[in-house]
């Protein structure tokens, strides 16, 4: 596990972006790939992580790893991605109906991902008002137990509390609608679990 305790003293910092770029790229890359599935845009997407990591290095909890930060991270830059790839491609007409079985069948990835986010999004949104701005704060922009702690006036234990509480709600959430599973990805529960 990456030791990434940045500092005051740029070439330590440096050393320590290096040293988490060589130990984790390989994995963050293929997290990407697996949803954007083009490589040239994967590696963009994976600079652009890479960049946002080096811009929030004093913001990074030192006591959380930066896996689960470059994850969370990487993922939601994919998303974005895919997102703006969908409305791109949107043609406007009168009525969907005839196209929606021949589209399921050549973007099935893409509406699975818009149906877990969508999942997703019903179980922040479930959460107390409080439990969300921890919850998007910590998850979605990358802010640190305490800075968030800080940030709503709360302690760190009560941020770490409602992480706890918030990540047990939305999996029984989603479950309790899916009972199946189909529409759950590894990646949501990989997400869930890094809370």
């Amino acid at each position: 596990m990456v030791k990434h305790q940045f500092q005051n003293d740029p070439l330590h910092n440096r050393d320590v972006f290096d040293q988490i770029y060589k130990e984790c790229h390989k994995a963050v890359y293929a997290n990407i790939f697996k949803l954007i599935k083009d490589s040239s845009i994967a590696e963009d997407i994976l600079q652009d992580v890479f960049f946002a990591l080096w811009e929030n290095k004093a913001r990074l909890d030192p006591h959380q790893p930066v896996s689960a930060w470059l994850f969370v991270v990487s993922y939601n830059r994919s998303i974005s991605y895919l997102r703006k790839k969908i409305k791109k491609n949107i043609c406007y007409v009168d009525s969907y109906d005839p196209f929606h079985t021949v589209a399921e069948e050549i973007f099935p990835d893409q509406y699975l991902i818009e149906a877990e986010l969508n999942m997703l999004e019903e179980a922040i949104n479930a959460l107390s008002p409080q439990k969300q701005k921890v919850f998007r704060l910590c998850r979605f922009e990358g802010k640190s137990q305490k800075e968030t702690a800080q940030l709503l006036g709360l302690s760190t234990e009560s941020v770490k509390d409602y992480l706890k509480q918030s990540k047990y709600f939305i999996k029984e959430y989603i479950l309790s609608r899916n009972p199946t599973g189909r529409i759950i990805s590894v990646s949501v529960l990989v997400m869930l679990a890094n809370l």
